[in-house]
């Protein structure tokens, strides 16, 4: 086969591959329109969350520069970015158990596709939930006190982080194949995660086990990144002693490249061994 018949065929398989994840990415969308309680719970809950943790907890949490909204509103960004990843989990144990991921490989399009359309949609839920959180701490009175570049790369370092996350979830539900099971397990995983972090407290007050489990946790590293880009790091506040703490951004980038890196391959792998 010559070299110029190969460049047609990768170029057809590569303009298959965006058509299908075009269309795989509609259809996930369109099931949002379809079923708006997905998207109104998902807007729901970061609603609730800045209105909690701001008139109930935060009297009781004395946060030193422009108060305790500035402090919060990066750890609620980065709780419900994050949250809002386990859809694809759920979703893709969802499809398995009603038979649609069989239906999908007897049709001439490419596996990878599926994936892409399910992480893409959790981009877009996240998106718009990113949208509603910072109209609700706007009104609570957050603000950012950066940039707008710097603004606009710590909304991009987020969503990043939230899709590369999206990527472990799909994995974890084609690996599992129940949606309870994937729930279950995603907030036994994600709890702790989000809760024994610098989210909703400065680390430097936890307990010193959890205070070193907070520094070294990657989702400390994504709220302080927020904080850093949004301007909204409380004066006299130590970093931390881990290299992490002291290196958010970088920290979060290593970790992005890291898990797409590993759970892009082995999700499209799982999919192709289930089509199999």
């Amino acid at each position: 086969m010559t070299s110029a018949t190969l460049q047609p065929l990768a170029g057809s398989a590569i303009s298959r591959f965006l058509s299908d994840g075009w269309v795989t990415t509609w259809r996930n969308l369109m099931k949002i329109i379809r079923v708006p309680e997905i998207l109104l719970f998902s807007l729901i809950q970061p609603i609730m969350f800045v209105l909690l943790f701001t008139y109930v907890f935060g009297a009781a949490i004395d946060i030193p520069g422009d108060g305790y909204e500035s402090f919060l509103m990066a750890g609620i960004f980065a709780q419900t970015v994050v949250f809002g990843s386990t859809y694809s989990g759920s979703a893709m144990a969802q499809d398995l158990k009603d038979g649609i991921i069989d239906r999908f490989r007897t049709l001439p399009m490419s596996g990878a596709a599926v994936l892409v359309g399910r992480t893409n949609g959790d981009l877009v839920i996240n998106s718009l939930s990113m949208l509603v959180m910072m109209g609700t701490g706007f009104l609570v009175g957050w603000r950012v006190n950066s940039s707008p570049l710097e603004f606009v790369a710590g909304v991009a370092l987020l969503l990043l982080f939230a899709y590369a996350f999206s990527w472990v979830m799909a994995f974890l539900g084609l690996a599992v194949r129940s949606p309870e099971i994937i729930n279950n397990v995603s907030f036994l995983v994600l709890f702790p995660l989000t809760f024994i972090s610098n989210a909703f407290v400065p680390s430097e007050n936890l307990p010193t086990p959890l205070r070193v489990f907070a520094e070294w946790n990657p989702v400390s590293a994504l709220v302080q990144s927020a904080r850093e880009l949004f301007g909204n790091v409380p004066p006299g506040t130590p970093p931390g002693d881990a290299w992490t703490a002291q290196n958010p951004i970088a920290t979060v980038i290593i970790g992005i490249a890291v898990m797409l890196l590993i759970f892009v391959p082995l999700s499209i792998k799982r999919f192709q061994t289930l089509s199999r």
